[in-house]
């Protein structure tokens, strides 16, 4: 069964599930998403995913959106097949969902919105908030210490071994250092730095960068 993944190949959110279907060794189909054009928004894509965002997926009759439950999906899925990305004790699953809580709600948002205000609206022709663009940077800076601490103690975030909390983190880090100008706060950070530069040399990883263009 070829699962079928709705959403731009280059937009964030789509590129974590796609990641985690190539590390599960998932054969998919990405159908593009325009969200420029407001496809998104449109009566057929809302009957997917009502809150018009992307990724959203469909795999046979069965239907799911928000990109970290469906990544917690398919690593369950498929835990017997590619990589294991759930962690190999109960406690090491436990410190997977809690890392990715943490970038959910501590380390996304951030970067997101320096995505926002850095990259998307002077694409279209407007200004950033330098003010919001100065807090959102400092914000980040205390969270990204709390990472190297953990980093230093572990080669990946749930543990030693790669799984969802590493992978879900490779979107916003690649904007984070591609795209906003903003390498410095990885690269500054020893253990931030070496984690960035093993997880982002990841076969399936650099595989999606290549179908993305980068």
């Amino acid at each position: 069964m070829v699962v079928k993944v709705y959403g731009p190949i280059k937009a964030a959110c789509p590129q974590r599930v796609l990641a985690c279907l190539l590390e599960k060794e998932v054969e998919f189909q990405i159908v593009h998403v325009d969200l420029e054009a407001g496809d998104h928004k449109k009566p057929d894509f809302l009957l997917r995913q009502p809150f018009g965002q992307v990724p959203a997926i469909e795999d046979g009759d069965f239907k799911l959106f928000e990109s970290r439950a469906i990544i917690r999906y398919y690593a369950a899925k498929y835990e017997k097949q590619g990589t294991n990305l759930l962690g190999n004790s109960l406690e090491e699953r436990a410190m997977v969902d809690q890392w990715l809580e943490v970038e959910a709600h501590n380390f996304n948002d951030l970067v997101y919105t320096l995505v926002f205000q850095l990259l998307i609206l002077p694409r279209m022709g407007k200004q950033g908030d330098t003010v919001l663009v100065l807090s959102c940077q400092q914000k980040l800076e205390k969270v990204l210490d709390i990472y190297e601490q953990r980093l230093s103690t572990t080669a990946y975030l749930a543990g030693d071994s790669f799984t969802l909390a590493d992978l879900s983190h490779l979107p916003a880090l690649r904007y984070l250092v591609d795209d906003v100008g903003m390498w410095h706060m990885v690269s500054q950070r020893k253990h931030v730095n070496a984690w960035w530069e093993t997880i982002s040399n990841r076969a399936a990883w650099k595989k999606l960068m290549k179908l993305a263009n980068y």
